[in-house]
């Protein structure tokens, strides 16, 4: 298995994976719950350049030339930036008074979505690639990795701390309340 940057050409296999870990949460942003139609949001975004969900912002896990694996991490720094597309794009075709919380800020780099294919989850798959990413920010360029966990998916929680991510606070996301883990140097 290799873990690569994303390609613009790999998004139709990043936005069902990455919309695995945040199902619930784009059900919110379209106002419905329909898998097609949150995979459909999602490939608008991911495909496209300059916004949260980009492929820009993307790492793939990749074996035998198949994507098996997807991570989407971005600057917190730059959320208010990144968002502004998808805030623009929900309000016109969804919900004119969407205003999403912050769910990152300035001073880490944020894990937004972590989605490993189906036939591949219970491989250790997802903490290889929370292993690279920890390797790549938090050891080589000495950054803070943050991401946010449901309360209700203990879990990934123990993941995350098995892997040394410590809570640093709750966050509210869309109405619902999340854990906030950070790992530092």
């Amino acid at each position: 298995m290799i873990i690569r940057k994303a390609l613009s050409e790999d998004s139709p296999q990043i936005a069902p994976m990455l919309l695995l870990a945040m199902e619930d949460i784009v059900y919110k942003f379209i106002g419905k719950k329909d898998f097609d139609s949150a995979k459909d949001f999602l490939l608008h975004f991911v495909e496209k350049e300059n916004n949260q969900y980009s492929y820009q912002n993307c790492f793939v896990a990749e074996e035998e030339n198949k994507i098996i694996g997807a991570v989407n991490i971005y600057d917190g720094a730059t959320l208010e930036k990144l968002r502004i597309p998808v805030i623009e794009y929900v309000r016109a075709n969804f919900n004119p008074d969407f205003n999403p919380e912050d769910e990152t800020q300035s001073g880490e780099f944020y894990i937004d979505a972590l989605g490993i294919d189906p036939q591949h989850q219970g491989k250790g798959i997802g903490s290889k690639i929370l292993q690279f990413l920890i390797e790549k920010y938090v050891n080589q360029k000495k950054q803070t990795l943050g991401l946010l966990v449901d309360e209700d998916n203990p879990n990934a929680k123990k993941l995350y701390v098995k892997l040394g991510f410590a809570l640093v606070g709750k966050k509210t996301l869309v109405g619902k309340t999340l854990e906030h883990l950070q790992i530092k140097i």
